[in-house]
């Protein structure tokens, strides 16, 4: 494998996953999912929900399908999903979109971040800034663009960043400055001011703001707040998000971005050599998930709230020390009271020790800045309510 050419390398080498000897290693999701088999142990490692999502949802998918929506949709997405969406970001943004120039519909969020970064990356020289930790998509994505990362980290306990240090990190060589709020993994919302600071500096530099916010409707303390509503912002903003995590369908890899109508072009130059299209049937169904009343919305946040509730109880009663989060699938704890300073080692230990799986944030993290979140340890709330009983009990009864 070593002697293969190609962008694979730098892919591989920017998601922290080429071993010196050139061989690629496999991810730590992939490890721990394989623990959990073979243990028996709950996977609380990898997000996704072990349940359906809204009926009127799924049905719509078996209708479309029964009434022969099979096959290619429009380049740009469906016409009614297009609608959908623009209706969706006026309604609780009161943002106006165009949906016949200003969105496309992608393969999920991942699609539309990685098509994003592949059409708007120029030179080696340009440079992406994003937090740190980050989604591991994010690096290697950026890596296959061709450009440079460059990372602001986040500090504790409540996983802001240091505005001078995003300060210095934001230069004339940004092209983009990619953030994910509410955020993976940490579960933090940013504040307004880091928020007017990223707008500030972006006009500044004269970067693309990328927004990730898979997890808009997944905030429980406040209503999530787009960067694209902040003065300045919308014309040099491309939003992302997606369906999979507010109707639990992530297998349908329905997402979308929208955004200036000159920046979506450049995107879906892109994007159509990538899928083309994807999911026909499930997009007219997403389009009824997106009308849903408003009680659906705040109901979901609500039942994932209580569900990061009964896992941190068992966590606080195992001895772990809790950074409670604002929004998304994820709590992170602390296990260096329990020995585990040691993130990586300590969850590789924990299907055998109390039956649970885990993710070490340093998964999310690069090399030079590991240190700065040892011990921390990402588990994931998007599961039914008996099985995160079941791991709070595990891990209560744990011997660590």
């Amino acid at each position: 494998m070593s002697t293969i050419p190609g962008a694979w390398r730098r892919t591989a080498a920017g998601a922290g996953l080429l071993s010196p000897d050139g061989d690629v290693a496999p991810t730590i999701f992939a490890e721990m999912s394989a623990a959990a088999v073979r243990t028996g142990a709950i996977n609380l490692g990898q997000g996704f929900p072990d349940e359906d999502g809204p009926a009127e949802v799924l049905d719509a998918a078996r209708s479309a399908i029964a009434d022969g929506v099979n096959q290619y949709p429009p380049g740009r997405g469906n016409p009614e999903l297009l609608a959908a969406i623009a209706e969706h970001q006026r309604r609780f943004y009161g943002l106006e979109v165009d949906p016949a120039a200003e969105v496309i519909v992608t393969a999920g969020a991942t699609e539309a971040l990685t098509a994003t970064l592949l059409a708007l990356i120029d030179s080696p020289d340009d440079e992406v800034v994003v937090f740190e930790p980050y989604y591991d998509s994010y690096a290697a994505a950026v890596a296959l663009a061709g450009a440079r990362l460059r990372t602001v980290p986040l500090r504790l306990p409540d996983f802001q960043p240091d505005l001078d240090a995003l300060a210095a990190s934001v230069t004339d060589r940004t092209r983009i400055i990619l953030v994910n709020d509410p955020h993976n993994p940490t579960g933090t919302v940013f504040s307004p001011e880091v928020g007017a600071e990223i707008v500030r500096l972006a006009e500044r530099h004269e970067a693309i703001i990328v927004t990730d916010e898979v997890y808009e409707h997944l905030t429980f303390s406040a209503p999530h707040v787009p960067l694209a509503t902040r003065p300045g912002a919308a014309e040099r903003t491309l939003t992302i998000s997606s369906a999979g995590k507010t109707f639990s369908t992530t297998g349908w890899k329905i997402g979308w971005v929208h955004g200036p109508a000159d920046l979506i072009t450049a995107v879906l130059t892109v994007k159509q050599y990538l899928t083309y299209v994807n999911g026909s049937p499930f997009q007219p169904a997403i389009a009824v998930g997106l009308g849903l009343p408003d009680a659906f919305f705040a109901n979901a946040a609500a039942t994932l709230r209580r569900k990061h509730e009964i896992l941190g109880e068992g966590l606080r009663t195992a001895g772990f020390e809790v950074i409670p989060p604002q929004g998304g699938y994820f709590t992170v704890a602390d296990a260096g009271a329990l020995g585990g300073s040691d993130a990586a080692a300590f969850c590789r230990a924990l299907p055998e020790r109390a039956g649970v799986v885990a993710i070490p944030l340093s998964a999310f993290v690069s090399a030079e800045h590991q240190d700065r979140f040892a011990g921390l340890v990402r588990f994931a709330a998007c599961k039914r309510v008996e099985v995160l009983e079941e791991a709070a009990t595990r891990l209560a009864s744990a011997t660590f």
